[in-house]
């Protein structure tokens, strides 16, 4: 038996408070949501982007926004501490985020991609990455307005990932690669 790898408590973390969350400096990433259908993957991209500091995340169409109890259910309470807007149409969040000078991001499978593995963001840029819904993906009409599109390589039969497992992996990815330059 190993018994030099206690659990840490809670109060052992040294996590900050939400006030003090709320007054740290974000990675600068936002997350768009397309269409996503289910609130368990829409708490679980809150509360994975406020374990990266992710600066705020766009609901688009049919994804549901806080308070919803579904949500709430995965994010445990991340949708109070990562700033989120609601658009009703994806396009528009887009065109207001190129607005404001972001890289807008689709992550998926589209003709001449960038695997994520081969992507490096330039130093100071501001992210826009768009996740899809859980059947269609991304539509091709928020594609076609996109600056590129990168591709989670994938090695298996299955085609896809869950999109709160993509979204995991590209913010994870892209933090570290962000936090190293």
């Amino acid at each position: 038996m190993v018994t030099w790898m206690r659990k840490l408590e809670n109060s052992e973390l040294a996590r900050p408070s939400a006030g003090e969350f709320m007054q740290l400096a974000k990675v600068p990433i936002v997350v768009v949501l397309d269409n996503i259908r289910s609130c368990h993957n829409i708490g679980s991209v809150f509360r994975t982007s406020d374990a990266l500091l992710i600066e705020k995340i766009f609901l688009c169409g049919i994804s549901s926004t806080p308070p919803d109890k579904e949500i709430r259910k995965t994010a445990l309470g991340a949708e109070n501490t990562v700033a989120w807007e609601y658009h009703s149409d994806t396009l528009e969040a887009v065109s207001t985020l190129k607005a404001q000078g972001y890289t807008v991001i689709a992550i998926e499978q589209v003709e001449k991609s960038i695997s994520l593995s081969e992507y490096h963001p330039s130093v100071n840029s501001k992210l826009a990455l768009v996740f899809g819904n859980e059947v269609k993906g991304v539509q091709q009409e928020v594609v076609d307005h996109c600056d590129l599109a990168i591709e989670i390589p994938q090695y298996g039969t299955k085609h896809s990932f869950n999109i709160s497992v993509s979204v995991g992996i590209v913010l994870w990815d892209l933090f570290k690669k962000i936090r190293s330059a």
